[in-house]
């Protein structure tokens, strides 16, 4: 990940724990160099200190400055606390991926999230 300009990658580290990270995959195609597919992990003991916010801004800094007028994210449909902070962030709902993934042998709907810069 690290040689590959098209990834961007985020630590929020605390005593040696990960806290979160988020990851910022732009497309390599000249049509969707615009374009980035973000990717959010948090512990869940490190929720709702602003943590998570404050790497999202840093995420905008850098997007804007890369040229990156479009960020794209999915979120699983029943995560509230997630969607709440990416709707906090700016992104917009734009759709839903049906049957998505399989959690626990069940199927599980993706929203489709955007936002742009």
């Amino acid at each position: 990940m690290k040689a590959d300009p098209s990834v961007h990658f985020l630590l929020a580290v605390e005593d040696e724990s990960l806290m979160r990270f988020i990851a910022v995959l732009r497309g390599k195609l000249k049509r969707n160099r615009h374009s980035a597919y973000l990717v959010l992990g948090v512990d869940k003991n490190y929720r709702r200190q602003g943590v998570a916010s404050a790497l999202f801004e840093e995420v905008f800094s850098w997007s804007q400055i890369q040229g990156i007028s479009r960020l794209e994210l999915t979120v699983i449909k029943h995560n509230h606390p997630a969607f709440n902070l990416y709707s906090k962030m700016g992104f917009i709902l734009e759709g839903e991926k049906v049957r998505s993934l399989m959690i626990d042998g069940k199927p599980v709907n993706e929203y489709y999230m955007y936002k742009l810069l």
